[in-house]
């Protein structure tokens, strides 16, 4: 294998690099699996859709009635509150029952038809960037943790709940902004920074946009891209690998997970 380190050829079994002393590059012969994992066989941005797809017609089947309801253009075939939180929407109140997770699982909910069509397109404008830049398990780290971190701060800043992958969208902005600073590309920078300028304060003129979660979610993408090299300067590593894979089992057994606990709470009352 490749040392994801100094870029040798190791051993898939070395305890510890020759070369430049990485501890376990080969993550106990997992690594190698990971690798061709993120590296051929997963097309993130078409899973972050399909998922996104998936939940939003789901929302939509477990409370039909609500798509009957429409108080503004923006809630245009949107689901239910009692689907949503099913599915793992997220808020202060959630947060405080312990459900931690619904920071995740929230990112691939939406309120309406308009919602997610310009949040999936944002994400097929941006994704192949960041993956280009960042390699695919950054990419994904990026995405989930710029969105919790949105989550967060909107939990602790508003008792609304939450929803949608913008939080996400902004942090693959921050992340490709420290990109191109980081390499000196000056004119998409400065694209990138229009964007982020523009949509964020198109957030205080349209109904329902929480700008809470865009600021944190901006700040996480900044973050984790400053935390984590490009592809240009290392390759992906084991770690950030099984760190990609662990938020992925997360996001995907938490919504299944509120599912039951909200429909024991329904079925409760």
């Amino acid at each position: 294998m490749i040392c994801p380190r100094c870029g040798r050829l190791i051993g898939v079994n070395e305890p510890q690099c020759p070369f430049c002393g990485a501890w376990r590059p080969g993550l106990y012969g997992w690594s190698p699996v990971l690798q061709r994992f993120f590296g051929n066989r997963i097309d993130l941005i078409a899973i972050i859709v399909m998922a996104c797809v998936v939940l939003y017609v789901a929302s939509l089947l477990l409370d039909p009635g609500a798509m009957l309801q429409m108080n503004s253009i923006f809630s245009i075939l949107g689901p239910s509150t009692r689907a949503l939180f099913q599915l793992g929407m997220t808020s202060h109140a959630v947060f405080q029952l312990g459900w931690w997770w619904t920071v995740l699982t929230a990112i691939y909910l939406h309120g309406g038809l308009l919602h997610i069509f310009f949040n999936l397109m944002w994400i097929r404008n941006l994704g192949p960037a960041a993956i280009q830049a960042y390699g695919p398990a950054r990419t994904f780290v990026i995405f989930s943790l710029a969105g919790a971190a949105g989550f967060l701060v909107s939990d602790l800043a508003s008792t609304a709940p939450s929803i949608g992958a913008s939080g996400s969208i902004f942090g693959l902005l921050g992340a490709l902004i420290v990109y191109g600073r980081r390499h000196g590309h000056v004119a998409l920078t400065r694209q990138l920074w229009q964007w982020a300028i523009i949509v964020f304060a198109m957030g205080f003129v349209m109904q329902g946009v929480n700008n809470w979660a865009h600021a944190g979610g901006f700040a996480g993408g900044w973050v984790s891209a400053e935390l984590m090299r490009s592809n240009e300067e290392k390759r992906e590593s084991p770690a950030v690998q099984v760190l990609a894979l662990v938020l992925l089992v997360i996001t995907a057994v938490g919504i299944p997970l509120s599912f039951v606990r909200v429909t024991a709470m329904l079925l409760a009352r």
